[in-house]
Parts: structure tokens; sequence; C-alpha cells
């Protein structure tokens, strides 16, 4: 079956085709800058595009550049749209009504505008991708909405509810929902799949750390604690957002510097974490660079995200009354060996020893632990495009 995978943007759409009978992709993608100019990057095994300039006044002329790319004679892997089965799409935020993948229908589709309340940077371009596929691909082939926060629904209420009146959350579903979940729901799948054990099985810490970082509690194959919360702000401290903080500084800082709402969230989510620390940038790369030219406050960003996500590992652990793996993944988890030593550095007591000379490793699957180490720590290249595909696919099969 050749699944369409959207994940579309306020101004941007990534794609993949992928088969999902042998999980080749047969096409990568992205368009950009949709509404301005129209950028697109385009890949196949006959040969890629780069910077193509393609007007794309809307998401819906972006879905037509897709359409008409992958059905090139010159760049494309199949002969026509009829070929497509489904299309799977990234949703941010399913808030409690979705627990899991569902068919897109119009009972769905005002479901997740009554979401956008929750997530309004990530919701709304989602919806539009969706009515884009309508539009440009017509009724007949099936859609599919698969929810970021829906791998997260198995918390406990202990874990998901907020010292706040309860009324709250009954009026306006004021919790923690977390975010990332395709991904802790796949690399969590593989490590299970790699140690040669049922899922059931094992207590798994799976650490996302990217530009936007997370971590996750699972155990059993179930999430029973995360660290994003009602928002993607809560938790680490990461690329641009503060992570947790006390939430009296939010009104400290609106009366101090004359914010409004707009201008605090602003603070919060663009101008904080590891950017706002070192002054330097929210790129990792870019911070260890600076650092080893002597810039201590780059140095000092990078040892406060280490040092948070060690003591997330030892929560959670905690937590779940012991831990069998810890698992790294994303952009910085899956390519820095230095960033995952200091993770985990200390924590030997734990039973968390990794090799140097194994954890030498970027972008693929690895055990990095020394051959004694009784918690196993796994790198595992997360694929939120594939686990998209599969989920399609299992729903359109029913």
């Amino acid at each position: 079956m050749k699944i369409l995978v959207i994940n579309a943007g306020s101004s941007s759409l990534k794609y993949q085709l992928i088969e999902t009978d042998t999980n080749e992709v047969l096409a990568k993608g992205l368009c950009e800058r949709i509404g301005i100019d129209g950028k697109l990057n385009h890949k196949t095994a006959k040969g890629e595009l780069k910077g193509a300039d393609v007007p794309m006044k809307n998401h819906a002329d972006a879905i037509k550049a897709v359409i008409e790319s992958i059905t090139s004679p010159e760049y494309g892997c199949i002969s026509s749209l009829s070929e497509i089965d489904a299309v799977g799409h990234r949703v941010v935020h399913g808030s409690e009504t979705f627990s899991g993948s569902v068919r897109i229908t119009d009972a769905v589709m005002k479901s997740l505008d009554e979401c956008s309340e929750l997530a309004p940077l990530h919701n709304p371009p989602n919806i539009v991708g969706i009515n884009a596929c309508k539009e440009v691909m017509g009724e007949s082939i099936p859609q599919v909405g698969v929810f970021d926060t829906a791998f997260h629904q198995t918390m406990p209420k202990k874990a998901y509810l907020y010292g706040l009146p309860y009324e709250y959350y009954e009026k306006y579903k004021v919790r923690k929902f977390g975010f990332h979940g395709t991904s802790h729901r796949y690399v969590s799948a593989r490590a299970a799949a790699m140690l040669g054990k049922d899922p059931s099985e094992l207590k798994i810490i799976t650490c996302h750390l990217g530009n936007g970082s997370s971590i996750a509690a699972v155990d059993g194959g179930v999430s029973v604690d995360t660290t994003m919360g009602f928002t993607p702000l809560e938790g680490l401290v990461m690329g641009t957002r503060s992570g947790s903080m006390d939430p009296a500084i939010v009104t400290f800082l609106m009366e101090k510097e004359g914010l409004d709402t707009a201008g605090v969230n602003n603070v919060l989510n663009k101008k904080s974490g590891v950017l706002g620390v070192s002054g330097v940038s929210s790129d990792f790369r870019d911070l260890e660079a600076a650092f080893a030219e002597g810039n201590e406050r780059a140095g000092l960003a990078i040892e406060m995200f280490a040092y948070q996500v060690k003591k997330y590992i030892g929560s959670f652990a905690a937590a779940m009354g012991g831990v069998d793996a810890v698992v790294f993944t994303a952009g910085v988890g899956e390519n820095s060996a230095s960033m995952r030593a200091k993770c985990v550095e200390g924590l030997e007591f734990m039973g968390i020893k990794i090799d140097p000379e194994k954890n030498n490793t970027r972008g693929k699957e690895a055990d990095i632990s020394t051959d004694d180490a009784r918690v196993r720590t796994l790198v595992i290249p997360t694929n939120e495009e594939l686990m998209i595909a599969l989920d399609t696919k299992e729903i359109i099969g029913k």
C-alpha cells in the first residue's frame, strides 16, 4: 500500500510517499515559503530537486506541486494519483478526544477545530493541510489523522493533572497532554525489538532531544509520564523554549518589561532556552563550537540541558520503579556523542554505563552500553513518518 504522509506547517509542508509493504520511502520532500513565493525540495531514486521555484499561494498549490513531483516522468516514482491508497496526516493536538489514529470524517474535522484552542500554532496548519488534500485529491482517497498527543493518553491522572482548582480541568481541559508521541512510540517499540523482548516486559525512558525536546517514561509499552505538558513549553530547556520554571516569573516579567500575553509568550517560546542562555544560537552544534572557542555561556547552556535530561531520567526511573533501557533519538540524541555522554554521566549507580567507543556513532541504531551495564543505553533514529504510514495502513485496512 502506498501512503502519502503529510506534515503541514503554517508556511511549509513536509511529505513522504511510503510503500508500507516494504517500508520503502519512494519520495520525500519539503514545500517552503507557502503564501510567499514557493520553494520545492524533492527527492526520489531518479533524482533530486533543490530549491525549485514553484508558485504556492496556498497549501492546495503545495499539494499540487507534491502530486506533480511524485508523478513526474523525470523525478517521480508513480505514474498517477490513483496509485496513492491513502494520506496520513501528522496532527499535533488531539486533546482527550483522540487516544489513537482515526480516519478523517466531518465529525473528526469538527473536533480538530475545537482542539485548535489548545494548539493555536500547530493544529490550524494541520487542518489546512487536510483540507488542501481533499481539494486537490478528491474525497475518494481516504485520509487519516495521527496525533502527537495520542500515545500519552495512557498517563494516569496523578501524572497529568496540575495542582490547580479541579474545575479548570473540567471546564478547559487544563492538564498535561505531552507531545512527540509518535516518536516516543516508535523508538520504544524499536528498543524492545533490539533487546529481543516484548514491550510489555520493559521499562524504557525515551529521550527525544532536538530543538524541541521531551522525555517519556514507557512502562510495559505505554506512556505513563512525559515532560511536555499542556503545551510543548513545559519540561526540558530547549532550543528557544524556556522549559519548566516558577510560573510566578511570567507575571513578574510582564510587570517589569511591560509585556502583554503575546509578548511574554514570545519570550518564553522564541527567545529563551539555550538561545536565551547562550546568546549565541538554538543549535547545539553552534553552541559546542562557541564553547570550544571559549564562550562560557554557550558551555553553560549545554550543561543546563544535559543536567535536566539526567534529572528526568532519574525521576522517571523512580516513577516506574526501575528502568531497563534509555533511548536517545532525534537530531541531538541521534547525532551528538558528547551530549549523550553528558546526559548519563554519574548515573552508573543506576546501572547506566556507556562505552565511549560504541558511543562514537551518528544517525544509526546502536547499543552503546558497556557489556556489563545493567541498563542498556540505545541510539535509535526516530521515524515518525513510517509510524504515520503504518497507522494509516492499519486504519484503512479496518
